[in-house]
């Protein structure tokens, strides 16, 4: 028999994944990539011996990342792909008032920091890592792990002790309030929303599994950096047989009726398939290569995650003093996520991340120098393109510079050899990616399950999607996820074709 041809449009961790498991069952997979690497918002580049990461900067969630290069079949483990190392503490936390935590999985180091910023504290956390705990096995079971191909695989009588508990309807940052008084533990346990494009003041307390995670699992860094798991999957891709073909912009689906017969480049060229699966960004799918049905127009309305502005710093000088992960939370923390999610704006006093990566892998910067990245969430792009980003990335600038000298870097702007910055012009101009949304549509509970847009389109019947925005969700293990679960969909209705 004949083998299947696969165009997947998009070389993103999703696209890769799911081509990988497609070639192995004998399908012939070709990637299409706009841009000149794979990886997607998981990019990478280098400068004068400076190498930046572009989009993750720490691997959390081992053990799904483990699942997911198993179910690949690698010969060899992930640990053994990658050259992992424990980033421990996962983050030193830097507040207002000067005071500090650094987040640990060492619980007496903890029980001592937490205990000097609220008696009896250290107790409320082995409280609520029990509580995450619950909510990462079963959300790993009942959600992430599904695909949803139909109401019941949602609605149905086993499904309704979730509701109990996971806590999809509490408030995540009025959840803290059973744990701690302080607002500065209520942040610093809270603050990983961010990687679901989240307000801790909406998101549901569900996502306690995430600071659970990092503590039970740890946070890790590969050698190399994040971009080193986007070439161990294209290596596994490879071995598969899957073509790659960067450079190579797809200009619009070719659909008639009820199928998609194959793409058109920006080229002229038209490509013919059996099956398309799109790893670009869903909305600007539906908008961009799909005609226009409606779909575009609701997705659109559906809530977008935030964005962020990046700065990629080469510097001159070492900053040893820079740990690998520095989170600096504002006093403000309510207000901060007002203005991103309502106002789409950077907050007066923001928070602000800060990555030194040379701290964990020396060759990412020159000797006696230092590479570092700093990283400010803004709201997405607005509707009426009103807002100013260049005078938004200056001050976001200003206020990096302004929390560093808290913690005694007064010169580095004296230091910097060059900067490259990012803007939700930027990601939207790279990557695709509708509004500047970091993280496509955002995870509330009304876009969570099967609530999330499907990986299957309604109307073409061999037409599918991978990635942030579709089924389950956002994040570099959760879209290896969204790969194999659209490949084995393909697969599953491939036999009954």
């Amino acid at each position: 028999m004949k083998s299947k041809s696969i165009l997947v449009i998009g070389a993103g961790i999703g696209g890769i994944v799911a081509a990988t498991h497609l070639a192995k069952r004998g399908m012939k997979v070709t990637v299409l990539e706009k841009n000149s690497r794979p990886g997607g918002r998981c990019d990478r580049f280098s400068r004068d011996g400076h190498h930046f990461d572009v989009g993750p900067t720490l691997l959390v969630m081992p053990l799904l990342y483990e699942a997911e290069f198993a179910a690949l079949g690698a010969e060899a483990s992930m640990r053994e792909m990658l050259e992992l190392q424990r980033v421990d503490p996962t983050y030193h936390l830097a507040f207002d008032n000067g005071s500090k935590l650094a987040l640990t999985s060492d619980m007496e180091s903890m029980r001592q920091q937490l205990e000097a910023f609220e008696p009896g504290s250290f107790q409320s956390l082995l409280r609520y890592i029990d509580e995450g705990d619950r909510h990462y096995h079963l959300g790993m079971e009942k959600m992430v792990n599904r695909d949803f191909r139909k109401a019941t695989d949602f609605f149905n009588l086993g499904n309704v002790p979730l509701a109990f508990r996971m806590k999809p309807f509490a408030n995540h940052y009025r959840n803290m309030s059973a744990y701690f008084d302080d607002p500065r533990l209520k942040a610093a346990f809270t603050f990983q929303d961010v990687y679901m494009g989240l307000s801790p003041f909406e998101a549901p307390a569900t996502f306690s599994m995430m600071p659970y995670t990092e503590l039970a699992h740890g946070v890790w860094y590969p050698q190399g950096g994040m971009y080193s798991i986007v070439e161990a999957l294209v290596q596994l891709a490879a071995r598969a047989g899957v073509e790659f073909e960067f450079e190579a912009a797809v200009e619009r689906i070719d659909v008639n009726r009820n199928h998609a017969h194959g793409v058109v480049m920006d080229d002229g060229r038209h490509l013919r398939a059996d099956v398309v699966l799109a790893n670009a960004d869903l909305p600007y799918v539906y908008k961009n290569l799909l005609p226009q049905d409606g779909v575009s127009k609701r997705l659109e309305r559906k809530r977008f995650s935030c964005s962020v502005v990046s700065f990629f710093w080469g510097v001159d000088k070492p900053y040893k003093q820079l740990p690998p992960h520095t989170l600096f939370l504002a006093d403000d923390y309510r207000d901060n996520f007002k203005s991103i999610i309502r106002d789409l704006d950077l907050p007066a006093n923001p928070s602000l991340y800060i990555h030194a990566p040379a701290r964990l892998d020396p060759a990412m910067a020159p000797e006696g120098q230092d590479t570092v990245i700093a990283i400010a969430p803004v709201g997405h792009m607005s509707e009426n393109g009103e807002q100013d980003w260049a005078e938004i990335r200056d001050r976001a600038r200003e206020h990096v510079f302004r929390r560093l000298r808290t913690i005694g870097i007064d010169d580095l702007q004296d230091h910097l050899k060059f900067e490259v910055n990012f803007t939700p012009l930027s990601w939207l101009k790279r990557y695709n990616l509708m509004k500047g949304s970091t993280h496509g549509l955002c995870h509330n509970l009304m876009q969570l399950g099967y609530f999330r847009p499907s990986n299957k389109h309604a109307r073409y019947h061999n037409l599918y999607f991978t990635g942030a925005s579709t089924r389950p969700g956002t994040g570099m293990p959760t879209a290896m996820v969204s790969g194999r679960l659209a490949a084995q969909r393909i697969m599953d209705e491939m036999i009954y074709d």
